[in-house]
């Protein structure tokens, strides 16, 4: 049984929409910070870290694992962004094409 030509065109709109959604989502950058913003870091919603930026005050070279434990979080905490965002974009997708997602 083949598909139809109304069917094939949907197919290629959502892989067009999909394609420009995660296009979009590369170029989005999300902070995740730990420490009271002793910490911050900035990554894309194609996980590539733009940046990350320490305070001088919690470098302190007797106390490394601290500001590993710090780092950490703030990756941490941006990637869930990251994480939040790729949700929210695949859902609204979804919702363009009468598709529900479970909650």
């Amino acid at each position: 049984m083949g598909m139809n030509r109304d069917m094939m065109a949907r197919l290629q709109q959502m892989q067009e929409k999909a394609l420009k959604a995660q296009s979009e989502l590369q170029e989005q950058v999300v902070d995740g910070s730990a420490g009271g913003g002793a910490v911050t870091i900035a990554v894309t919603g194609g996980l590539k870290v733009e940046s990350l930026k320490i305070e001088p005050e919690v470098v302190d070279p007797d106390d490394i694992e601290m500001l590993e434990d710090l780092i950490t979080a703030a990756v941490n905490e941006a990637l869930q962004k990251v994480q939040g965002l790729q949700t929210q974009q695949l859902a609204g997708l979804a919702g363009q094409f009468g598709i529900n997602l479970p909650k």
